[in-house]
């Protein structure tokens, strides 16, 4: 089984894992945050592979088409996972969909789990807790039986796709930052500057946090405290209320 992901944050990683483990067998992974594809990936009928990808204002995140072009199936079954931060994820798994479609894969199963926030972690925070663990142990061991058909399944979704949300928020280093570097290797857009990398090419950066997940000394943040903590209280008012996973078998 072949499990191919972006997780900036960590917690679609999670998810994979927790899918990975219900199925069991042998695993090829593709970390596409931290591996880069050179030239392309075919994926034969007989090799499945589940894709799992972030939800970023309702859509798939811009620089993941291109890195989803990078593998090529041929009819091959697919799982499709999206990871949602407890708001909504409009179109995305319609989207990732989608795209496996054109590249010759067949989804004949699909999710969207929830996740803690990454820009508001007091959204769905300690999410995929035990219950979502069991419900993503319970979409595996059902996605693992539909891996021998051959018919796709129906997902939610609209098309024209939802217009991605804009990023407002940058996360940036304080004087705490020694320079490590860390952040300018994780950084998936280049926006990090090793020259000076307290500060974020607003014009590139897609807020992904995967910055803030690997800076070893917290120096990256969010650091607009008036800013942030008025649209943090706005988005935690408008998404208290806990999301369920929504699956499609």
């Amino acid at each position: 089984m072949n499990y191919i992901y972006f997780s900036a944050s960590g917690t679609t990683k999670e998810i994979v894992s927790i899918i990975s483990k219900a199925m069991g067998g042998k695993a090829r992974t593709y970390d596409l945050l931290r591996q880069k594809i050179e030239g392309q990936v075919t994926i034969e009928k007989n090799d499945p592979a589940v894709f799992a990808f972030p939800v970023f204002g309702g859509r798939l995140p811009s620089i993941c088409h291109d890195m989803l072009r990078k593998f090529k199936g041929n009819h091959t079954p697919a799982i499709a996972v999206v990871v949602f931060g407890n708001r909504a994820y409009d179109d995305a798994l319609l989207e990732l969909a989608d795209i496996l479609s054109e590249q010759g894969f067949v989804t004949v199963a699909a999710a969207a789990f929830v996740a803690q926030h990454s820009i508001f972690p007091s959204v769905a925070s300690g999410r995929p807790d035990e219950e979502d663990r069991k419900k993503i142990i319970s979409f595996s061991l059902d996605a693992k039986e539909k891996l021998s058909s051959s018919d796709p399944v129906k997902v939610k979704g609209n098309r024209p796709y939802v217009k991605a949300g804009a990023v407002s928020l940058h996360p940036t280093g304080d004087k705490s930052c020694n320079g490590c570097g860390a952040c300018v290797k994780a950084c998936p857009v280049n926006a990090i500057s090793i020259a000076d990398p307290k500060k974020t090419d607003k014009e590139k950066c897609i807020a992904c946090t995967a910055c803030i997940a690997v800076c070893p000394r917290n120096s990256r943040a969010f650091h607009v405290p008036v800013v942030y903590s008025l649209v943090s209280k706005g988005f935690a008012k408008s998404n208290s209320s806990r999301k369920e996973p929504e699956l499609f078998l």
